[in-house]
């Protein structure tokens, strides 16, 4: 209940506050589990991906956070399993975080929140996608929506203690899978990730023209 509480005030807070407009949500599979990728530039970046959901389905998505940032004491453990049900992964230690990854998305109806730059960017630009989301989708029927937020890092931006008010625009593009990449092809994996980052990239420029 207090989720969903402080869900319905963020979620307000979006569209008054920092003018939060989503286009595209009849691409999410909301049939199954699934993966949303996004750039990312801002705090506001899962809060934003989250409102994007159909509130029943906030108990079953799960941001991946760092858990030395956002898990570094019980005051921001609490906050970030409370607020947005954040899941802690090492980023030392990405192997047993995919395994953790896998387990979730076997189960009906999960959201994987992942954002593919590990960091927020520091200037705006999206950067080099790590090959975490590829190797935990490929040679699996496991969705990845592809997403772009705008206007976050103007409103927020990693050096800013506090957002200020803005016009956020998230942009959501289909569904794909990727049963026939062999997740075990170096190569591929690497060509996986450079074709989610031009994925999110292409929404980015339609977001701009």
């Amino acid at each position: 209940m207090l989720r969903v509480a402080i869900q319905l005030g963020m979620r307000a807070a979006l569209r008054t506050y920092d003018r939060l407009h989503v286009i595209g949500r009849e691409n999410l599979p909301l049939d199954t589990s699934f993966v949303m990728i996004c750039n990312h530039s801002s705090h506001l970046d899962a809060v934003c991906l989250l409102a994007s959901l159909p509130l029943a389905r906030i108990h079953h998505a799960f941001p991946v956070a760092a858990a030395d940032y956002f898990f570094s004491t019980p005051l921001r453990s609490y906050l970030s399993t409370i607020a947005v049900n954040g899941l802690p992964l090492d980023r030392h230690n990405g192997s047993d975080g995919l395994q953790v990854c896998r387990q979730l998305l076997a189960k009906p109806n999960t959201v994987l929140i992942i954002f593919p730059e590990g960091t927020r960017t520091c200037c705006g630009t999206v950067g080099r996608f790590r090959s975490g989301v590829a190797r935990l989708v490929a040679g699996t029927n496991t969705p990845v929506v592809p997403c772009y937020l705008s206007g976050a890092f103007q409103a927020w931006p990693k050096t800013q203690f506090l957002p200020r008010p803005g016009a956020l625009q998230l942009r959501i593009g289909r569904p794909r899978t990727f049963a026939t990449v062999a997740n075990d092809d170096r190569d591929a994996i690497i060509r996986l990730s450079v074709q989610l980052r031009n994925d999110v990239l292409a929404l980015g420029e339609e977001a701009v023209t």
